[in-house]
């Protein structure tokens, strides 16, 4: 069963909606000379800062909602910027952001497409690989990056670099059959090919020559001894949704949106004692790189910005219902605009659903035979995005011992090759899929931002990872001066967790270290629990993999981000994205490695992490003709947070709907609750 958000505005962050969409084109076109050819590349929510969001909370005053904008002109070949007071009903703002390429849009996909497959050349070049219904072709305009460009190329020009596969029929695999060594550079502003480079072909009948590499249901023999599982929630789910904030099992989130970053979560907060304490203010992915390793010229440029280059957000699907999720969901739309400013919505971009997730804590007391076990319930925060080939799962997990979990999920169809019959060997730049079709080494990094508000926005950052002692004595251990040293580790098995501050954004640029144990704790010094500690969050890598590509290289110099699995910032509302507002084309250094050249003071400061989730992708035959989702996480842990454990209240499965029962019954005791399912056993 299913339920969905309804398009309302109850609170400043909630992202625009149809009438507010429209009226910000309205407005900007009344006030502004806007060329008729230009693209609408995005109108969302202007966020408000947070000193508007303080004074919001507190009743002192309401927010003005204003609309962002960004306007591709064609035919000045620039780009602009503009704020519109939906309030007001007027522009605020209006620049000329100069030398600058917004992302591409999801309608110049679709347009080049038709621009390669319509070109003399491509058509030559694809006929010598045996094509022969040009129709049948499809065509993904790759981000060209900045360096790796021909030199005959203006790279002042909005630019795409266009790959071609070609399929046997509509409903095939269209990425089985890759015209390798066929590029075509187009001019998306133009929307006209300036540049066909055929490199030749490794295969001469592409089509006649390669295997079909068919996954839909219909043309594959199914598994027939699976069952049916049902996932039954007669009851309903255990959320409270209003508008777009959550309530579930004491945590408090609310849901937003964007165009680039797709899913954002606001106010994330975990009810203790009545009060609902903060955690997070604003988290999201946003930014990803996906460099390849084969120095093939066919494929060594190859370096995607998933999210900064494409608007992420914009590729999301619609989610189905028995198939993305499972059980009792709630959907909320995406509204967003086509590239003429029209309002264009997905529905069911987002899912909300709860799953059981194992364990949540046991003990067994083997001397009176008594076990209480609970059962580990998640809720789910979702949405998955199509980029050409590859599809990303993104998911928020919420946990009842007051974790967080952020997942990756990857899926599709990896982006692959042509090697020569005969010459399959293993270099290790790639591997060997399907007969003739090689899948190249690579990478995929997501970045994280997070700012965090732990009790309150004044925060300190530390590193804590093991640290052994020498055997024996040891002097550098003080117990406050009182201890006798000579005994320190005798047996040589001590060794301590180290808490190490790190006060600057230079100190906390930080690889994983998981020999050590190593992650990072944010603590809020103001405020300590009953043991009179500091209350904390910590941040847990999981899966990981540092960056393979060469410091002096094109991917690490626009890319920079991924060159630390840890940055952290100082709160600043206009540092919104890693590798800068417009890393499309641009040739690096924007983001966080300009803004860490200021070594900004970490101590007690509003502290914004930033996590770079690593995967390595070294090909297999498994792997085709779709990848097995990979799944890639981190954790965000409670330190100190809380009393005792957050999950000690959480009830068998047998009593809840006993407490149910009692609470419709308005019951004052609920303890009668287990005393009663007591008796009955």
């Amino acid at each position: 069963m299913a339920t969905e958000a309804t398009a309302k505005v109850d609170h400043p962050l909630d992202p625009l909606i149809e009438e507010e969409i429209d009226d910000a084109r309205e407005i900007l076109l009344d006030e502004r000379d806007v060329d008729p050819e230009s693209r609408f590349v995005k109108i969302v929510l202007d966020e408000p800062s947070k000193d508007e969001l303080h004074a919001y909370e507190e009743g002192e005053a309401d927010v003005d909602r204003r609309a962002f904008i960004i306007i591709r002109d064609r035919t000045e070949k620039t780009t602009y910027e503009a704020v519109v007071s939906l309030d007001e009903e007027t522009v605020v703002s209006w620049e000329n952001i100069k030398g600058v390429q917004p992302s591409i849009t999801l309608e110049e996909f679709e347009q080049c497409e038709a621009v390669v497959k319509e070109n003399e050349k491509w058509q030559e070049a694809a006929a010598k690989r045996g094509v022969e219904n040009f129709d049948l072709a499809i065509v993904d305009p790759w981000s060209v990056g900045h360096h790796l460009v021909p030199d005959d190329i203006d790279r002042d020009r909005r630019l795409a670099h266009a790959m071609s596969w070609i399929r046997t029929s509509e409903e095939d695999n269209g990425y089985a059959r890759p015209l390798d060594g066929l590029h075509v550079w187009v001019d998306l502003d133009d929307m006209e090919v300036i540049k066909v480079l055929d490199r030749g072909t490794k295969i001469d009948d592409v089509v006649n020559d390669l295997e079909d590499a068919k996954y839909r249901e219909v043309d594959r023999d199914l598994r027939s001894d699976l069952k049916p599982y049902n996932v039954d929630q007669p009851d309903g789910p255990s959320w409270e949704i209003d508008g777009r904030k959550i309530e579930w099992q004491k945590w408090h989130i609310r849901v937003g949106w964007t165009q680039r970053e797709g899913l954002v979560l606001y106010n994330v907060g975990y009810e203790d004692d009545g009060e609902v304490r903060k955690i997070i203010n604003r988290a999201s992915c946003v930014e990803m790189s996906v460099p390849y390793g084969d120095p093939d010229p066919n494929h060594n440029w190859k370096n995607a910005f998933d999210v900064g280059e494409y608007n992420i957000g914009r590729l999301a699907n619609p989610l189905m219902e028995g198939c993305d999720c499972l059980g009792y969901m709630h959907y909320f739309d995406a509204v967003m605009n086509d590239t003429d400013g029209q309002v264009n919505v997905l529905p069911n971009a987002i899912c909300v659903h709860e799953e059981d997730f194992g364990t949540l804590w046991k003990h067994t007391n083997w001397r009176t035979e008594n076990t209480e076990v609970r059962r580990n319930r998640r809720l789910v925060v979702s949405f998955v995005a199509t980029v050409g080939n590859y599809d990303y799962e993104f998911n928020w997990y919420f946990y009842q011992d007051g974790s967080i979990e952020p997942q990756v999920r990857l899926t599709g169809i990896n982006s692959n090759g042509l090697v020569k019959p005969g010459e399959e060997q293993n270099p290790g730049y790639y591997e060997m899929m399907a007969p003739h079709i090689k899948g190249m080494v690579h990478q995929h990094f997501f970045n994280f931002r997070i700012d965090m508000d732990v009790d309150g926005e004044e925060n300190t950052l530390y590193r804590r990872q093991n640290q052994p002692i020498p055997k024996g004595p040891n002097k550098e251990i003080q117990w406050d001066g009182e201890a006798d040293l000579d005994e320190v580790n005798p047996t040589g098995a001590a060794f301590y967790c180290d808490k190490t501050q790190l006060k600057t954004e230079q100190e906390a640029q930080e690889l994983i270290d998981p020999l050590k144990g190593r992650y990072w704790q944010v603590e809020n010094p103001n405020k300590t629990n009953y043991l009179d500690q500091p209350v904390g969050y910590k941040l847990v890598p999981g899966e990981n993999v540092k960056a393979c590509a060469q410091e002096s290289s094109s991917v690490m110099e626009r890319a920079t981000f991924i060159d630390n699995h840890l940055w952290a910032t100082p709160y600043n509302e206009d540092e919104r994205f890693p590798a800068g507002n417009y890393p499309n084309q641009h040739s690096g250094g924007a983001g966080l490695p300009e803004w860490t050249e200021q070594d900004r003071s970490l101590d007690g400061e509003d502290i914004v992490l930033w996590y770079t989730l690593g995967v390595n992708h070294v090909d297999r035959p498994e792997d085709w003709p779709i990848l097995p989702a990979h799944l890639a996480s981190f954790k965000l842990e409670p330190v100190n947070f809380f009393d005792e454990s957050p999950a000690i209240d959480v009830p068998p499965e047998h009593a809840i709907k006993d407490i149910h029962k009692r609470r419709e019954a308005k019951y004052e005791d609920p303890d009668s609750v287990s005393r009663e399912r007591a008796g009955d056993d």
